[in-house]
Parts: structure tokens; sequence; C-alpha cells
């Protein structure tokens, strides 16, 4: 097929190479402006782009497609189908027809359950036990338009946001082309079952030592790799980025209950936290037992927000 393909990160990067693959031709490349990152704040391009650039691609840039010329650059394309996938902007009605096919969407959660932007670490958060992928045929609402494959896969005991994005990632490329391969008939969305998954911000990691140590431990999977579980002790800043429920311990919220060179449990409003990777400001993520060996916690220690 003659494809357009719309797409920024990591996740839509690994469904492109699929499509690439699978021998269609892929006529135009939308992704996202150039970012500027890093301490120099360089502009540094999407991963889309830089696969797109290797296999020598036409890429387009845009900041809107709610503008004459964006219509007439996919219009000009003539493709029988945009795939999009983490793109990022909002394809407007008058692009979403132009397509033979329309405009077909790789969503990372077994919709209508989590439509929005972070349907990953929503998932983890709700303590969902499956997830999976949704190929939908996208139309003018948010994540409401008809699915043409849904397949789901189970969360693991202890896995993270990153760890399970790989997945999804590796399931939405196989499931596009499969999709493309026979285009099945569309299954409506049953609305009265629909979640929304809102955008990720920093302040929302920041550990509440109050609530639940099963909370508290799904809160540091889901936020994993970004934006990290967040806390304080003392004046310093520490991101947890594993830990576990403790098998015991108990105390004041917040509270160093348990303090070895490899174990570190910390009292939480029910149950206690076993932290398993940790980071100090500027410094690297460790695990527990190397971590405590260079800065130790005492027990009766107290964790802030």
């Amino acid at each position: 097929m003659r494809l357009i393909f719309a797409g920024t990160p990591e996740f839509a990067a690994v469904a492109l190479e699929a499509l690439i693959a699978a021998g269609h031709e892929i006529v135009l490349v939308l992704t996202q402006p150039d970012r500027p990152a890093g301490r120099g704040l360089k502009l540094v391009s999407s991963l889309v782009k830089k696969i797109a650039q290797k296999q020598i691609l036409n890429i387009e840039q845009p900041h809107t497609l709610k503008t004459k010329e964006a219509c007439m650059l996919v219009a000009a394309a003539r493709a029988d189908a945009m795939i999009v996938a983490a793109y990022g902007l909002i394809l407007p009605k008058a692009i979403l027809t132009l397509p033979r096919l329309g405009c077909i969407n790789i969503h990372a959660s077994l919709l209508p359950r989590w439509r929005g932007a972070a349907p990953i670490q929503r998932a983890l958060l709700a303590g969902d036990r499956e997830t999976g992928i949704s190929i939908m045929q996208m139309d003018e609402g948010l994540d409401t338009g008809d699915i043409l494959i849904r397949r789901a896969i189970a969360i693991g005991a202890d896995e993270t946001a990153g760890e399970l994005h790989d997945r999804l990632a590796a399931l939405g490329a196989q499931l596009i082309v499969e999709a493309l391969q026979g285009m099945p008939a569309p299954l409506q969305q049953d609305a009265n079952l629909a979640t929304y998954a809102a955008k990720l911000s920093k302040d929302e990691a920041t550990i509440d030592w109050q609530e639940d140590a099963a909370q508290i431990a799904l809160k540091v999977r889901a936020y994993n790799p970004f934006p990290g579980a967040v806390c304080t002790l003392g004046c310093e800043r520490i991101k947890i980025w594993r830990a576990s429920v403790a098998d015991q311990g108990e105390g004041t919220p917040g509270v160093v209950c348990d303090s070895r060179p490899d174990t570190l449990r910390v009292a939480c409003g029910h149950g206690a936290l076993s932290v398993l990777e940790l980071q100090r400001a500027g410094g690297k993520r460790m695990a527990v037992e190397p971590f405590l060996a260079g800065y130790p916690i005492a027990r009766g220690a107290q964790f802030g927000h």
C-alpha cells in the first residue's frame, strides 16, 4: 500500500520499521519538529525522523495540521491510508478523510479503556491485570473510532511503564501490519466503558507516604522511566525507580522502619515499601545495596514529599 506515516517517539518508530519491512510504500512521513534537549538545548530529531532519513523517505515536520497547506500536503501524497502512532498533533476532519482508507491509529490500550495521552501509565496506576493494543479507524473524537483489531497482553507483576511500553510497541507494529493485510470489519466502541488517560505531569509523581504501600509501588512502576517517583530525605531529592510491597514493617508514614546493608523499608499509610533501586539528585541509579554502602540511611530517618 501507499502509506503516510505520522508518529514521533520510539513507540511509533518500531511501527514504521515494521511497515517498511513488510514492503509498504511510505510516501510521506510526518513527525514533530525538532526540539531542544539536553543541557546544551541542541535541536534533536525524533526517532521516527532518524529512521525516515536512513530510508531516504519524504519527511515533513509541520507545527500543525490545521492549515490549508497541511491538507494539500496530505492530499498530494495520494495515499491508501495514513498510519498514526503517538504523533502528538490533532488530525482535523479535513485530513481524516483524505486517504482512500482513512487514518488508522495504533493505540496502547484496550479501547475504550484508557482513551487519551498516557494509557500505559494509567493502566499501571489503576492496577490493571492486562492491557493491549487497539488498531483503530480514526474519527474526530479522542480515541473514539471503530476498532479493527484489539489484542490483550498480561501486565507483569513488577513490570514498569518502560518495560510495558517496549512490549506494546512490538505488538503494535505486528498488529498494524496484520490489519493492513486484511482490513478487518470495524467494531464500534462501547462509550459506556470508556476511561480517560490524562497526560502525565511531574507533580503527580511526588510520593505521598500516607498512601498504602501497594499504591506507592504502583506509582513507582508507572513513573519509570518518566518522570520518576520522587521524594525527599532531609534536603536531598531522591528518586525511587524500583520498589515492592514489603512482607512486613510498619510505623509512621515516611519513616525508615528497617535499614540493613541490602534492605531499605519505609513505612507507609498502610504497610511498608521495600525500596530496591534509587537515585540521589545528580547521581546514578543504583540498587539499594551499593546505594546504602555509599550513602547510609539509618533506621528512623524520615522521608518526605
